[in-house]
Parts: C-alpha cells; sequence; structure tokens
C-alpha cells in the first residue's frame, strides 16, 4: 500500500506515543499510588488521559492526510498536536513526579496549542474537502 510520507510519519509517531502513553499510565497506577497522595494522582491521570485522547487524535490527523495530503495546514496541526500533548501532559507528570508546582505553568500552553490544532483542522477540512452530492 502507498501512503504519503505524512500520514506514516503520523502513523509512526501515533504509535510510539501510544505505546509511551501505555507506559507512564501503567507507571501511574503501579508505581505512584503508594507514594502520591490522591489529589496528586488525579493530576497525574488527567495528564495520561489527554496523552491518550491526542494520540489518538494524531491517528486521526494521519487519515486526514492521507485524504488531503497536499495540506499544510493539517501537518501543523498534527505537529501541534503532539507539542501540546507533550507540553500539557509532561508539565503534569513533572509536577507530579518533582513535586514543582510552578512548572504548571506550562500546561497551559500545551492546551491552547492543542485547541489551535483543532480550529485549523476544521476550518482546513471545511474549505479543502469536497462533499459529492
Amino acid at each position: 500500500m502507498f501512503i504519503t510520507k505524512h500520514t506514516k510519519n503520523f502513523l509512526v509517531i501515533a504509535s510510539f506515543m501510544m505505546a509511551l502513553g501505555v507506559a507512564i499510565g501503567a507507571f501511574g497506577a503501579h508505581g505512584l499510588k503508594a507514594t502520591t497522595d490522591e489529589y496528586l494522582m488525579a493530576i497525574f491521570h488527567t495528564g495520561v488521559q489527554y496523552h491518550f485522547y491526542n494520540t489518538i487524535a494524531l491517528f486521526g490527523v494521519a487519515l486526514i492526510t492521507y485524504f488531503l495530503p497536499n495540506s499544510k495546514q493539517i501537518v501543523i496541526a498534527g505537529y501541534l498536536i503532539l507539542l501540546g500533548t507533550l507540553l500539557f501532559s509532561c508539565s503534569l507528570y513533572l509536577l507530579v513526579l518533582l513535586k514543582l508546582s510552578w512548572i504548571g505553568i506550562i500546561t497551559p500552553f500545551g492546551g491552547t496549542m492543542m485547541v489551535v490544532s483543532w480550529v485549523i483542522i476544521a476550518f482546513t477540512i471545511i474549505n479543502e474537502l469536497k462533499v459529492k452530492e
């Protein structure tokens, strides 16, 4: 099967991000539970949830790049999702693991990148995909 370079890249990135999410989630569930209070566990869990949601989204971006192989906007949005996820989730992981509350200031930047990426994707789909009547 032939796919575009961007489609393949996002499939590979999403696959590794999913593996990382499973590993981090398992670490949190088994390694942190005994040493971390409920409040910090909830923060860690939020990081894992968004890590998974946005990794699934990267698989969606790969699919969209298949249908829109020349769309630079979709590629940019995909990398914004990746960067936003890393900033958002990793800042929460570090906040919990290192007990550095100040690192939480990074989290909203990651969330904003994710929101912006979805707006870019929506407008790109509206403008570039044609509906067969």
